[in-house]
């Protein structure tokens, strides 16, 4: 990804070294209240923290929406490919240099969508911490300064203690759901699918002190944590779902076959064992490497086309699974957005045929909204990195939740697949942090956009508003779906 973002050729920008540990470092620009809308991003090596809206780009069943700094916000309908509405809208950026940070529904590949399908922004100010160091990037230098005196101060974000769910619930629809599925296997519609379950969380959730719990257990491809609009999420993505880079060569991550980690050495290598031998876990792998192939052959010169590291066995967190990556070079003409169309979504989160998984999907299950979509970044140099969002927590409108799935194929069981998601679910479910209320039983203070005045009042979020919003979150019930449902 650039290394910045800018209006003009002189952005702010302020370099220092810090002691910190970077997870310590997102956790306290998220939990200060400087930015209503922000998003953490970690690769391998690097953590980045986009704060504040300059621009924003929202994607819905029928239009597209972009708000441009210095412009009004131009809605415009759209048709065709939702990859090629969102490569089109920002082609238009009026802007030389920039990095975009945002989430993608599953829906995003549904025929026919609707709802919320993507949300971007255009970070005011983007902190990146590297090998102990740490660049402050800003549109202005108010920002920057607001900022580098937020990480100069010793104390960090007050992280809470969790109080582990309970993920042995609704067994018996899951299960049902699953034998559904494979008597349509069975019937010859498609060859896999993945069955997923929604796990509803009993009280409100402090979002960022679950990601820092949540961080230290687990070991994934990527981390993220955001909050858009007031929809947020934290996640452990076990697999990389499509990067790109600006020299326009391709990264997927296929992971399937999965069986539980972290019981004790012995217990480990026996599980290990059976994942590296079971007939059922390495046919679900290998289909799922072959689907990822025949995607890339798409949008990329077919010689450059190859499989590494094939069945290597990934330990993240609760689970290890089967891992491959499978990599090539974009033909010309293709774009990172390309890339992202023919893997989006996962082949690990959908199924075999996709259309006919997909179309599955959504008569087996409600819709999914962020689950099994993809937390993204995209770059004004071409280069795209996206996380497939497994492994996650979702809260909006003071409802929070969980969601994990299995991969059903001719040979599952439904005891055996059930299994398998309490298994997922265990990688984050023992890290939530519950929302502690004040002695009086009110809502904790909320901090304001851009400052550090805590307000005693909050009023509810409206979409595309720009007003300060609440970091509280109360239970509350509504009749609509949130964007991430």
């Amino acid at each position: 990804m650039s290394t910045g973002l800018r209006t003009d050729a002189n952005p702010a920008e302020l370099a220092v070294e810090h002691a910190s540990a970077p997870l310590a470092l997102m956790a306290r620009l998220a939990g200060s209240g400087l930015f209503d809308d922000y998003v953490v991003y970690e690769r391998p090596g690097s953590w980045t923290f986009a704060g504040g809206m300059l621009a924003e780009v929202v994607l819905d069943a029928d239009t597209v929406r972009a708000h441009w700094p210095g412009q009004a916000p131009v809605i415009r309908p759209w048709a065709g490919r939702p990859s090629d509405a969102l490569r089109d809208t920002f082609a238009d950026a009026p802007l030389p240099v920039w990095n975009a940070y945002g989430w993608i529904a599953f829906e995003f590949a549904a025929p026919r969508p609707a709802g919320r399908l993507a949300h971007l922004i255009v970070p005011r100010a983007e902190v990146r911490a590297e090998n102990g160091r740490v660049t402050v990037t800003g549109v202005d230098e108010a920002d920057v300064e607001q900022v580098t005196e937020l990480l100069a101060k010793p104390d960090g974000h007050s992280v809470g203690e969790p109080s582990p769910v309970d993920v042995r619930t609704g067994g018996t629809p899951y299960r049902e759901r699953v034998a559904e599925a494979l008597g349509e296997i069975h019937a010859r519609r498609y060859q896999k699918v993945i069955v997923s379950r929604r796990l509803d969380i009993p009280h409100p959730v402090d979002v960022v002190s679950t990601y820092v719990r949540g961080r230290e257990a687990n070991t994934p491809a990527r981390s993220f944590l955001l909050d858009l609009d007031g929809f947020q999420a934290t996640g452990f993505s076990p697999e990389v779902l499509a990067s790109v880079d600006a020299s326009g060569h391709v990264m997927t991550q296929p992971l399937a076959g999965t069986r539980a980690f972290g019981l004790g050495a012995a217990t480990d290598a026996r599980t290990r064992h059976d994942l590296e031998t079971d007939p059922k876990e390495i046919y679900e792998h290998a289909v799922s490497v072959r689907t990822s192939q025949e995607e890339l052959y798409r949008v990329c010169d077919q010689d450059s086309v190859h499989v590494t590291g094939f069945m290597t066995v990934k330990e993240r967190g609760s689970v290890q699974h089967l891992g491959s990556s499978v990599s090539g070079t974009l033909s010309p003409g293709h774009t990172a957005w390309d890339a992202l169309d023919a893997l989006f979504p996962g082949v690990t989160a959908s199924g075999i045929p996709k259309p006919e998984a997909i179309e599955a999907i959504t008569r087996l299950e409600e819709r999914r909204g962020l689950y099994s979509g993809a937390v993204v970044t995209v770059s004004h140099d071409g280069a795209l990195d996206s996380a497939l969002v497994l492994r996650a927590l979702y809260a909006e409108n003071g409802r929070a939740w969980l969601r994990a799935g299995a991969g059903i194929v001719s040979a599952s069981t439904p005891d055996r697949e059930y299994e398998e998601t309490c298994e997922k679910l265990s990688s984050i479910a023992p890290h939530v942090v519950p929302r502690i209320w004040s002695a009086a039983g009110r809502n904790p203070p909320c901090r304001n956009s851009l400052t550090s005045k805590a307000s005693a009042g909050c009023s509810p979020s409206t979409p595309g508003s720009r007003s300060p919003r609440c970091r509280c979150s109360t239970p509350a019930s509504s009749a609509e779906s949130p964007p991430g449902a």
